[in-house]
C-alpha cells in the first residue's frame, strides 16, 4: 500500500492550493478516503472525508465552504482543493485510506505573508 501526497507549498493568506494523493497497492475504488492535518504542537485532525464512490462527503467546521474533497477512481487519486487559505491552515496534510488503515508521508502547507 502506498499513498503519495503532493501539491503542498508556501502560499499567501487568501490563496489557494490543490493537494493530490496518488494511491497504489490496494483497490482504491473500494476505500473511503480522508485528508487529515497536523499543525505544530497540535493533534492530527480530520479535515475532509469522501466515500468510496464519491457520493458522500464531510468536512471539519473550520474548512467548510473553503475546502473541497474529490476523487477520480480511474486515476486512483484523491484531491483536496483549498481556497481562502489562512494562517491557521498551516500544517502537514496527510492522506488516509480507511480500508487499509494507511497513511501517506504528508505534504507541508504553509500560509504566510
Amino acid at each position: 500500500v502506498q499513498l503519495v501526497e503532493s501539491g503542498g507549498g508556501l502560499v499567501q493568506p487568501g490563496g489557494s492550493l490543490r493537494l493530490s494523493c496518488a494511491a497504489s497497492g490496494f483497490t482504491f475504488s473500494r476505500s473511503d478516503m480522508s485528508w487529515f492535518r497536523q499543525a505544530p504542537g497540535k493533534a492530527r485532525e480530520l479535515v475532509a472525508f469522501i466515500s468510496n464512490g464519491g457520493g458522500s462527503k464531510s468536512y471539519a467546521d473550520s474548512v467548510k465552504g473553503r475546502f473541497t474533497i474529490s476523487r477520480v477512481n480511474a486515476k486512483n487519486t484523491v484531491y483536496l482543493e483549498m481556497n481562502s487559505l489562512n494562517l491557521e491552515d498551516t500544517a502537514v496534510y496527510y492522506c488516509y485510506a480507511h480500508s487499509t488503515v494507511s497513511w501517506g508521508q504528508g505534504t507541508q502547507v504553509t500560509v504566510s505573508s
